[in-house]
Formats: C-alpha cells, sequence, structure tokens
C-alpha cells in the first residue's frame, strides 16, 4: 500500500498563516478593501507574530507579481483555470511562497493543498510539479495589471521595476543637523539632510532616539512637500488633509505656526501622538475641508490631497488590483474642488504647495494645469541628488527612481506663490 503524504495526517506548521493570506487576498478582489482594512478580520487569531508577518508577505507577494504567477500557472495547463477560482488562488500563494519567500517545494505543498480541503488537491499539486520540475522563474520586474499598463503608458517600464520588492525604512528626523550622527547610530545611510534610511523589518519603536522623539516614519518622497515650504520662523501654514500627521511635524520641527486640518478624527490620533512624543506643537482641527473656513488668510498651505495612493504601490500593492479608472477621475473632482477652496486661504506673498501620492496624470500634472497663481519653480537643489524638477518646475517621483538606494514612493509635487 503507498505511503499517504505527510500533509494528509497533520495540520502544518504555516497552514493558519497561509489561510490568513487567503482571507487577505479574498479581501481585495472580492470586496475591493485595502490590506490594511482586511487585516482585523483576516489575521484574527493569529497570535504569533512570525506568523502574522508570514501571511502578509505572501499576500503582498501575490499582488505584487500576480499577472506573472498566473502566466506561470496557465502554462502548465491545457485549460485555463477562471480568474477567480480557489485553486487559481491557492496556487497563486504556493509559487509566491516558493519564488518569492524561498520556502522549499515540500513546505510549500504541505501547508498549500491544506487549504483546499474537500478540492482539488490533485489538480494543484500537480500544476505546482510541473512548475517545480521546469524549475520555473519569474522575470526580473514584475509585470503590472493590463488597466495599470493603460494608464500608465510608456512610463510603466521605468515604474514597475521599483514594485519587486517593498520598501525600506524611511526616517524623517526633527532636527536635520543630527542627519550624520543618527545615521551612524542606526546604521542607516542618508539620502538629504533630515532623512535616514534603515533596511525593512525593523520594529521603530525600539530604534535608539525614538522615545526622545528624534524622528518618525516617513517615506522619502512624502517628505518632499513639506520641505519646499522652507523654513517657518514664525508664520502661519495650514496642512491640509493634514492625517496621519508626517508633513504635520516636519512644519512644526521648520518653525511654522501650523493648523492641521483633517476630516477624521480617527486618522488624528497618530498625529496627537507623535507630538506629544516629539514635543512638537500644533493647533488640530477636525472638520471637512469643503465646509471649513479660516478665521484669517495663512502665509503658506500644504494641500496633500486625497488621492487613489496609486503611488504607495510598492508597500501597498493592493492600488494595483483595486484601482479603477472610476476611482481616478472620482479623486481628482474632489482634488479640484480642494484646490479652488485652499487658493481663496492664501495671504498676499504666501506660497501653496500641492502634492498627491499618486502615479495618475489627472491628480497631479492635469490638477497643476489649471492653477492661475504664479509658478514658484521648484529648483534641483531642493531635491535628493537624482531627482531633478521637469522642465515645468514640478516635482514628479515614481518607485523605479532611485531603485539602487531603495526607490520611493510616486508623488506629484507642484508649487505657486501669490504676488
Amino acid at each position: 500500500m503507498a505511503k499517504r503524504p505527510d500533509f494528509l495526517f497533520d495540520t502544518p506548521a504555516g497552514l493558519p498563516a497561509r489561510k490568513a493570506a487567503l482571507k487577505l487576498l479574498d479581501a481585495v478582489f472580492r470586496r475591493g478593501e485595502t490590506l490594511d482594512m482586511a487585516e482585523g478580520s483576516a489575521l484574527k487569531g493569529l497570535d504569533k507574530p512570525a506568523d502574522r508577518a508570514l501571511a502578509k508577505a505572501l499576500a503582498g507577494e501575490v499582488l505584487r507579481w500576480l499577472v506573472d504567477l498566473d502566466a506561470l500557472i496557465d502554462s502548465a495547463m491545457k485549460k485555463p483555470l477562471p480568474g477567480d477560482a480557489k485553486p487559481r488562488m491557492v496556487l497563486r500563494l504556493m509559487l509566491a511562497g516558493w519564488l518569492r519567500l524561498d520556502t522549499p517545494p515540500h513546505a510549500v505543498i504541505a501547508t498549500g493543498l491544506g487549504l483546499l480541503a474537500g478540492g482539488p488537491r490533485r489538480l494543484a499539486h500537480g500544476v505546482f510539479s510541473t512548475l517545480t520540475k521546469r524549475k520555473a522563474r519569474l522575470p526580473a520586474v514584475p509585470t503590472p495589471p493590463d488597466a495599470v499598463m493603460m494608464r500608465w503608458g510608456e512610463r510603466a517600464a521605468d515604474i514597475a521595476p521599483g514594485l519587486a520588492l517593498p520598501p525600506p525604512l524611511d526616517l524623517t528626523l526633527r532636527d536635520p543637523a543630527q542627519t550624520a550622527e543618527l545615521a551612524g547610530k542606526l546604521g542607516g545611510t542618508s539620502l538629504m539632510p533630515g532623512h535616514v534610511r534603515l533596511p525593512r523589518g525593523q520594529a521603530v519603536e525600539q530604534l535608539e532616539g525614538f522615545v526622545e522623539g528624534a524622528f518618525w516614519v516617513q517615506d522619502l518622497a512624502a517628505s518632499l512637500p513639506a520641505r519646499l515650504l522652507g523654513a517657518g520662523e514664525g508664520r502661519r501654514v495650514l496642512d491640509l488633509c493634514a492625517a496621519p500627521g508626517g508633513k504635520t511635524l516636519q512644519l512644526a520641527a521648520a518653525g511654522w505656526n501650523v493648523t492641521a486640518l483633517d476630516i477624521s478624527q480617527k486618522r488624528l490620533e497618530r498625529l496627537h501622538e507623535n507630538l506629544e512624543r516629539t514635543r512638537l506643537d500644533a493647533r488640530v482641527v477636525v472638520a471637512d475641508a469643503l465646509e471649513w473656513r479660516p478665521d484669517v488668510p495663512f502665509d503658506a498651505i500644504l494641500l496633500d490631497a486625497p488621492c487613489t495612493a496609486t503611488g504607495t504601490c510598492r508597500r501597498h500593492p493592493d492600488v494595483l488590483h483595486r484601482i479603477s479608472q472610476r476611482h481616478v477621475l472620482e479623486m481628482a473632482e474632489l482634488q479640484s474642488a480642494l484646490l479652488e477652496r485652499a487658493l481663496g486661504w492664501l495671504a498676499d506673498g504666501g506660497r501653496i504647495v500641492f502634492a498627491t501620492c499618486s502615479l495618475e496624470a489627472e491628480e497631479g500634472e492635469q490638477q497643476a494645469g489649471h492653477i492661475a497663481l504664479s509658478p514658484d519653480p521648484v529648483r534641483a537643489d531642493e531635491l535628493p541628488a537624482g531627482i531633478a524638477p521637469t522642465p515645468e518646475g514640478w516635482v514628479r517621483t515614481h518607485p523605479g527612481m532611485l531603485a539602487e538606494d531603495g526607490g520611493l514612493d510616486g508623488f506629484f509635487i507642484a508649487r505657486w506663490a501669490r504676488n
């Protein structure tokens, strides 16, 4: 009598994490949720940090490499599985574990087939075995989904290399004069004053200087909009749509008298915590920017507008699959309304910076083309080495930039002045 495989006897180690990864992917594809939104229910019952990290890593790798994983699966089948079939999703997880997380094939089989209890285990086992025998490999660069390729056009080839890996950990420093000192203590590198980059996977709360409020987590590209307003010298600035608050901290540290406004009290909780930890000051207002009005104009305004956040695709790869052209147009309409209101709150001689963490032209370049103020072009010396302003004096970053140094998020940034 043939010996039954081990995976048929016991629940193998790692199976709960893979079940959770399956739930995360189901939330993204079936309900359109973000990975962050789905974590609460999908990871419930996973008590070990390692299991939670594995579930998120597996789901993230599937989302990054989905098109290429599907191509491998289809190459090993005579009749392709439907896109939403559970065996296809399980095979995606199995291949991601093997090809991206270096899980040995026997362990992949032991955990992966357990996800198909009562289902077509033999089919999944046969496809996976075929691919392992072929020594299948993924391409060096992920292939974005068709809808994303259509929106990004020729830029997709430059952006895609930045999607291959999760991002490193970027810190913005309260005191830029401590850049060299903190980079040395933490074992990091710096791409511009006030910035330190560390390898991903570190516990921020345990880093030297965290308790003292020496820094906060903020992608390098996300730190650029506030930098472009310069030193505050006690002048008044409005951080519009401020949550989660990294730019408010930057402005306060640069000497601005900050009013931080956001519609979400819950999302502002982290700002309150960081203000206390860093011992920085800001007036925090919970209000709808489309209804709120200031008493007097501001010397400067920073509008980091709500957007589709496609520029964060290397850290939130779910946006590659959730966001459609309809979402882009809806957010662009909201941004236009916010910009129109913000322009009316700017004092004579003041400057306004508009930014979105989006890679979509409708949420960036097309918005900037309709502003009736005097352009205040961004200079090359205001940006990290390797990032240059556009001919219009705007800033456009994407995940493929500075790839040799760890890359950065996708942002559009523009600046104007009221003369």
